[in-house]
């Protein structure tokens, strides 16, 4: 403001102007605190690694692949080994039996002359076509008292939608378990199989097959709940735009699947109710705490969190607690071999060993965090797979069964409805635990859509 406008101006205005200006500094003053905070932070994370998939629980999709080496100039010669050739087909189908007819010098040849055999199969697809059934359903008066009877729909044909469970089954295939989008499936249907699908068609028939999966997902809900050992994990999904959340709860024989638009710990404990396992697997999110009567957390993500304190430049706690944690991973893998006193000699090994890891004074601050958090609630999470013999160290089983699922949120962003998000779920438990019994994937399927409602 010009010094000619500060003089005409009269008391009143001046005081005005003084409080507002007081108020602008005392705003500017408290913004300054602010940034000087956000700068400090800043400048206290300048010097931190970065976070990647091998010291955290980053992705390994964000991860940076390092380049490959160059060839050497000169090959390493390989040690030989005997060839592998596709064995013959013990149950062919079609045998041809082809005899030469005449030798090179125009002598004629009888079969008889022919013992020795060379034998090779030639595998081939015929052409694949739909079967369509035509159902006349009969009608008419009954010669006896004049009513009129008409036939009964067959109960594995019943009138409604013209598609049967195998091309229902192979649709929700492809679609599910191979990402193949609405558009490209009836290009696929039309060259493989000659079946014209439009895209609507095939939205009608995912909606349809939506409950009868629902109906197998409650059973393999209730087989995971019922379970002793409940290892879960979640990962983000994307429905109708907005960011939800699917859980998994992996089982020794059933793996169950949900969408839920909470990450907390509702989930577990709506899925639960009244149950209560012997143990939970997972990692230290808290919502995944407090669910069973005991907890292993896995060791793979501490692992890497050791790492990362390795990375920042601890060198007494955190290198030491990697190792005991691989050290414990490896007598895990080798339990199947080993008796109950051996293990309960290595958990006593492992129990000391821990004690003395905790007793250490870590250098940097990302170690002593590792370390406090291991202290104050993790002291009886690391070794409870050594006292179970069905608990596994690591949450691998969880981390395979999310994996599909993650690839299909990268090809298709998502789920535009709800009952698609539900569906695709239901269709996630039945796939999984398919592939715990011995199952394919399109078996699974059409063993669920044949199953009686």
């Amino acid at each position: 403001m010009p010094p000619e406008t500060l003089d005409s101006l009269d008391k009143d205005s001046l005081k005005l102007l003084m409080l507002e200006l007081l108020a602008q500094n005392k705003a500017l003053k408290e913004q300054i605190s602010v940034l000087l905070v956000r700068i400090a932070g800043l400048e206290a994370r300048n010097g931190q690694p970065p976070k990647t998939p091998t010291n955290s629980s980053v992705p390994p999709s964000k991860g940076q692949k390092a380049n490959r080496p160059e060839a050497p100039a000169q090959k390493k010669g390989r040690k030989g080994r005997p060839g592998v050739a596709r064995a013959l087909c013990p149950d062919p189908d079609v045998t041809r039996e082809i005899y030469a007819e005449s030798c090179s010098c125009g002598a004629v040849l009888s079969p008889a002359d022919q013992p020795d055999v060379f034998a090779y199969d030639l595998i081939d697809l015929p052409p694949i076509k739909p079967v369509t059934t035509r159902i006349n359903l009969h009608k008419g008066n009954c010669p006896c008292c004049s009513k009129r009877v008409a036939a009964q729909p067959p109960a594995d044909m019943a009138p409604g939608t013209p598609f049967g469970p195998g091309v229902v089954s192979l649709v929700t295939y492809l679609h599910a378990c191979q990402m193949v989008s609405y558009n490209r499936m009836t290009e696929v249907l039309d060259g493989l199989f000659g079946l014209k699908l439009s895209e609507g068609a095939i939205a009608n028939m995912l909606a349809r097959a939506a409950k009868p999966f629902a109906t197998r997902a409650d059973e393999i809900a209730e087989t995971v709940r019922q379970s002793p050992v409940i290892a879960s994990d979640e990962t983000s999904a994307r429905v109708c735009g907005k960011t939800h959340w699917q859980w998994t709860f992996a089982a020794a024989t059933a793996v169950y699947h949900t969408i839920a638009p909470t990450r907390g710990k509702v989930v577990p404990a709506a899925f639960l109710g009244q149950a209560k396992p012997k143990v939970w697997l997972s990692d230290r999110l808290a919502a995944q705490c407090k669910h069973a009567d005991a907890h292993q957390y896995c060791l793979a993500h501490l692992i890497r969190d050791a790492q990362y304190a390795i990375d920042a430049g601890d060198t007494v706690f955190a290198p030491a607690f990697k190792r005991f944690l691989q050290k414990a991973c490896a007598i895990g893998r080798r339990r199947e071999a080993l008796a109950d006193a051996t293990i309960k000699a290595y958990a006593r090994d492992l129990a000391r060993e821990l004690d003395r890891l905790l007793a250490l004074k870590a250098t940097q601050t990302d170690g002593r965090h590792l370390q406090a958090s291991m202290f104050v609630d993790a002291r009886d999470k690391l070794l409870v797979f050594l006292t179970r013999r069905d608990v596994e160290p690591t949450n691998n089983v969880s981390e395979r069964a999310l994996r599909p699922s993650v690839i299909f949120r990268k090809v298709t962003n998502g789920f535009r409805s709800g009952w698609g998000a539900k569906a695709y779920a239901d269709l996630c438990s039945i796939v999984a635990t398919g592939r715990l019994n011995g199952r394919s994937p399109l078996t699974a399927i059409r063993t669920a859509l044949a199953a009686p409602a």
